[in-house]
């Protein structure tokens, strides 16, 4: 008996499984600390694409609001890493809240320069983002959650279409269209662990739909920070150039004059 119970304690370090979201993927199958293996180190790539947008955006003195973005895109798969490892309910929103700040945030850099009233926009945003945070640690939305992200994003689509079709550089472009394929694909991905996570759960090796949802949507965020930044640079007059990092990841170069300084 007291081996059964201490058996149990390793297998589920953190715990029952109390989170209201969980995915097709078996608990804590690979190790004894992690619930979801494959959910949790899929959001490695995420960090590591933030940290190189990060250090671009610091070494070539982009506005303040680049930085941040990268910074909260950490922030994110750091969050989701502590959800998935945990599947805890308390912890569930180190996930899901960052989320929303996270778009919010896009929201800003997308529509702020034709702001006017520079103070409300931000202010706005900030209130809603603490409002939401409070709301959902005692609600806990599900199905409201997802709608509410998905009606965010949309807000986001309308704007970057707008750039699109003001950016003449084609390899700018081609990072718009990068950012739609990503993020179609990953959607795909997602729907199917849903969807199909009973049959997936008996092949021989699970396609982990949900561990590839995080590796795309790390590329996606990357892919739309670094068009985002083309385009304000664009419109600060600083010539950006999209320079390929070891032949293969895009990133924005720029050249500001003195005068513009």
């Amino acid at each position: 008996m007291a081996d059964s119970m201490a058996d149990s304690m390793v297998a589920s370090f953190w715990g029952p499984v109390t989170s209201t979201t969980e995915l097709c993927e078996e608990n804590y199958a690979r190790s004894s600390y992690i619930a979801e293996f494959y959910n949790t180190l899929s959001n490695a790539p995420c960090i590591l694409l933030a940290l190189i947008g990060l250090m671009n955006a610091l070494r070539q003195r982009f506005e303040k609001r680049f930085s941040v973005l990268h910074i909260s895109n950490m922030i994110l798969s750091i969050g989701s890493i502590i959800f998935h490892a945990t599947l805890q309910h308390v912890l569930q929103q180190s996930d899901e809240t960052p989320m929303v700040w996270e778009i919010l945030l896009y929201l800003y850099v997308l529509y702020s320069p034709d702001w006017h009233y520079r103070s409300t926009m931000p202010t706005f945003l900030v209130l809603y983002g603490a409002a939401f945070a409070v709301v959902h640690f005692f609600v806990r939305f599900q199905v409201v959650f997802k709608l509410h992200y998905i009606g965010l994003c949309l807000l986001c689509i309308p704007r970057m279409y707008k750039y699109y079709i003001q950016t003449k550089d084609l390899a700018a472009k081609r990072l718009a269209k990068l950012w739609v394929l990503t993020i179609f694909l990953a959607t795909v991905c997602w729907l199917v662990d849903r969807i199909f996570c009973k049959k997936l759960s008996l092949w021989v090796i699970n396609p982990q739909g949900h561990a590839w949802w995080h590796v795309l949507m790390g590329f996606n965020s990357y892919f739309a920070n670094t068009f985002l930044m083309f385009c304000r640079a664009q419109q600060r007059g600083w010539e950006p150039r999209i320079i390929h990092l070891f032949g293969f990841l895009p990133y924005v170069k720029i050249q500001k004059s003195r005068k513009r300084e």
